[in-house]
Parts: structure tokens; C-alpha cells; sequence
């Protein structure tokens, strides 16, 4: 599966972005999809993840009630709502898909498949 990142772009603190991540194939729907971010100098983390049924979710502490990820498998594809942008987010975000898994739950470890990365940048 090949996925493409979108939606990126520069904002001010508190305004809010939607990223979207298109799938190449239709296979897409058996997989859990997650949300990662590396901003410069730090280690790349995961911030939010949906299971492939979208009725599961994770979100790193850091954007709890902030962020929202979810899912349209008749598009095949996977968004992340951000609102109420600090400029702490300010990251390349990237998508990426666990195919190691049929239909199973999120495991924060196992995403093996990714997309190019979309820029995010929150001036304060």
C-alpha cells in the first residue's frame, strides 16, 4: 500500500489543520493507520493511531483533546483533526499503516508501511 500525506501547512497558536492520508488500495481497511510527528532534533513519535475498523483509537498524551483521528474506508482514507495548534506541534507529520496485522488492534510499535511527510509549522 502507498500512502500519500496532505494538509500541512503554516497557522497561529490556537488555529487548527486537518491532515488527510490517501491509500493506494482498497486493502487499506484491514489495517490500523497511525499519525507520527518529527520535529527537528527529536525522535520521531507516534501522536495518534485508529484500528482498522476506526472504532479504536490512541493519542499521545501531548495531544489529548486536541487532536482526532479517524477514518473513511470507502475513501481509503485516514485524517487527523489538530485544533488548538501550539507551537510545540510544529513537526513533520507523517502517516503510516501497520500491514503486519489483519483486522487486529493498534500496537504502537509495529507500523512498517509510511507515506512522505507533510509540514506543519504554528507560529505563536
Amino acid at each position: 500500500v502507498q500512502l500519500q500525506a496532505s494538509g500541512g501547512g503554516l497557522v497561529q497558536a490556537g488555529d487548527s489543520l486537518r491532515l488527510s492520508c490517501a491509500a493506494s488500495e482498497r486493502a487499506f481497511s484491514n489495517y490500523a493507520m497511525g499519525w507520527f510527528r518529527q520535529a527537528p532534533g527529536k525522535e520521531r513519535e507516534l501522536v495518534a493511531a485508529v484500528s482498522w475498523s476506526g472504532v479504536s483509537t490512541y493519542y499521545a498524551d501531548s495531544v489529548k483533546g486536541r487532536f482526532t483521528v479517524s477514518r473513511d474506508n470507502a475513501k481509503n482514507t485516514v485524517y487527523l483533526q489538530m485544533d488548538s495548534l501550539k507551537p510545540e506541534d510544529t513537526a513533520i507529520y507523517y502517516c503510516a499503516a501497520d500491514t503486519s496485522r489483519i483486522r487486529g488492534p493498534i500496537v504502537v510499535n509495529t507500523f512498517n508501511t509510511w507515506g512522505q511527510g507533510t509540514q506543519v509549522t504554528v507560529s505563536s
